[in-house]
């Protein structure tokens, strides 16, 4: 019998929070994590990344957070990772009020050290820059009650164990330790043994990887192309059963309804359905009648469908365990199978802890081009047009009865392929702008001096600017958004700009840059309080007391009704700008 979050001890504010973000049940380091580091032991845990172990680690320590002040420390050998894990731990415990802050170099010393003077209950970072904090004296975790050290290997692989034990010395002696590794060195056990108080030890060893005939391929393209993007895709290639998989419930539902308005058979299947409507839609799935199934992991994973031609990841997996469970579905009794994965900018370390952890790269792949699809249309048509006339016997004497009017037979056909063509419904290929040409991978040194390394792909504010989730927004941060200013200069003077998108209406929220406002927060605050997708929201612009956003006029009313909400903690007031 599977276990439940609820059942490992976690209070209702956690557990309604994975309930939001679909996490049905515990992975298997979660499940022996949690308990243990709740009953206040240290623990070390051996477990691969993607197996879910920093929810191990975040939700019972937040559990255990009592009043203001920085209380939790945790370290991570890249300023990437940092960021992941501070966004993961203000996801996990947003409803508990925690305040996060993510410290790294290469970034303003200034701008980190206002937050830590305004207060927060966790700090995340990368060796190098916490030591200097520390050494700066704008860094006391003299109060700090759990530490935390993620990937404890890499960061003694990338030479940081003096500054490891340095940090640790600066904290109380009855602290909670907890230390994830993905091996178990000599140095980590000694790590251990020095710092760390009867520890539990913890193993998880997946077995799991990817199947042999699974052919896995990723295309790269920004969030607000995912849909245009996936439409060639279904067009230009030979389909049969495809599982498509979203993130959310909501995200799955609206996908289906976007696919068939654009003339494909799609359906979403998800946790809300009654079963007898499940199975309907199982039968139509596997019978032929629809060959495109929309679905979130939860239900993903209970269904047995066989002859799975394609697995698409519209939705990248949060972990790379969800990952196998997902492309499992296709490839099987020995035959091919195909995986297809869409992959933003702002994803890259995401899908590497995914290939870490199968084993296996994935090919990146070029978007069928405008002119592919097209092409595949015309021979599409042809090939039923050729169906039709070997199966049409009765059309012989019709035939014959519009000749004898006098109309060749090239009129004739013309005049019924035009027909034809117009009773086509055909969506408009939307244009999809081209990421065939990003690099891979890059590396920059960190400016801090400390060799910590990071993925340069971000623009500079996008990856400085944390205030809780990324923004989940299909349109682009306007360049005041991303650098949390407003387009006067961010003085606050002047009156904001209307919305210039038809259909978007303007508010104002009472908090701005000085309290620490994120696009990211506003996102998320106004969506989750009126219930309506994050994607929904507009334009923001953030001046040093007031936030302006744009959200659908048909949210409007729901946005207001909801205006006594919060900000990372803070009260809010929303009104009509």
């Amino acid at each position: 019998m599977s276990q439940s979050f609820e059942s490992l001890g976690l209070i209702p504010a956690l557990t309604d929070t994975l309930n939001e973000l679909g996490y049905a049940q515990p992975t298997p380091i979660q499940a022996q994590a949690i308990p243990a580091i709740l009953s206040g032991r240290d623990v070390v845990g051996q477990a691969q990344t993607g197996t879910g172990k920093t929810a191990a680690f975040t939700l019972p320590i937040v559990q255990q957070l009592k009043g203001d002040g920085l209380q939790m420390l945790v370290l991570t050998p890249t300023r990437e990772l940092a960021i992941q894990v501070a966004e993961a731990v203000y996801r996990y415990g947003h409803k508990l009020g925690l305040r996060v802050l993510p410290v790294y170099g290469g970034e303003s010393y200034e701008r980190q050290e206002r937050r830590l003077e305004k207060g927060v209950h966790v700090v995340v970072g990368t060796p190098g820059r916490t030591l200097d904090l520390i050494q700066k004296r704008t860094l006391n975790l003299s109060a700090v009650t759990h530490v935390v050290l993620d990937e404890a290997d890499e960061m003694l692989k990338m030479g940081f164990i003096d500054d490891v034990t340095a940090i640790l010395s600066k904290t109380k002696a009855d602290r909670q330790t907890v230390l994830f590794s993905a091996t178990f060195s000599d140095e980590i056990k000694a790590i251990a043994m020095n710092y760390m108080q009867n520890p539990q030890h913890i193993t998880v060893q997946s077995n799991e990887r990817t199947a042999e005939h699974v052919n896995q391929r990723y295309y790269m393209v920004y969030d607000q192309d995912k849909l245009a993007a996936l439409c060639r895709v279904l067009e230009a290639e030979d389909m049969g059963n495809t599982l498509i998989f979203a993130r959310t419930r909501v995200g799955a539902a609206e996908l289906a309804q976007s696919l068939v308005e654009r003339g494909f058979g799609a359906i979403a299947i998800h946790g809300d359905l009654a079963q007898n409507e499940r199975e309907r839609i199982l039968r139509r799935f596997r019978d032929g009648t629809l060959n495109i199934l929309v679905a979130t992991d939860v239900v993903g994973r209970g269904i047995d469908i066989p002859d799975v031609t394609h697995v698409i990841n519209y939705d990248l997996p949060q972990l790379a365990i969800e990952y196998t469970h997902r492309i499992g579905r296709t490839g099987r009794a020995g035959r091919s199978g195909e995986a297809i994965s869409f992959v933003s900018p702002k994803q890259r370390r995401t899908l590497q802890q995914i290939e870490h952890y199968t084993k296996r790269a994935m090919q990146k792949a070029k978007l069928p081009t405008r002119e592919d699809v097209l092409k595949r249309r015309e021979v599409s048509f042809m090939n039923r047009l050729l169906k039709q006339i070997e199966a049409t016997q009765e059309a012989d004497a019709l035939l014959d009865e519009l000749a004898s009017t006098g109309l060749t037979v090239e009129q004739i056909m013309s005049g019924m392929l035009k027909m034809l063509r117009a009773g086509e419904k055909q969506y408009e290929l939307e244009h999809v702008k081209s990421l065939n040409d990003v690099p891979e991978r890059r590396f920059e040194k960190d400016s801090g001096g400390r060799g910590e390394r990071s993925y340069s792909d971000k623009p500079r504010g996008e990856r400085a600017a944390y205030g809780g989730e990324k923004r989940r927004s299909d349109r682009p941060y306007d360049k005041a958004s991303r650098d949390g200013g407003s387009r006067d200069g961010g003085s606050g003077a002047g009156r904001p700009r209307r919305s210039h998108e038809s259909g978007m209406v303007r508010l104002q929220i009472d908090l701005g840059r000085s309290n620490g406002i994120k696009p990211a927060d506003v996102v998320y605050s106004v969506a989750s309080s009126a219930k309506i997708p994050g994607k929904e929201i507009g334009a923001i612009e953030i001046r040093q007391n007031e936030t302006y956003v744009d959200v659908p006029e048909k949210h409007v009313d729901a946005v207001l009704r909801a205006k006594n909400g919060t900000i990372r903690g803070q009260a809010m007031k929303l009104q009509r700008a």
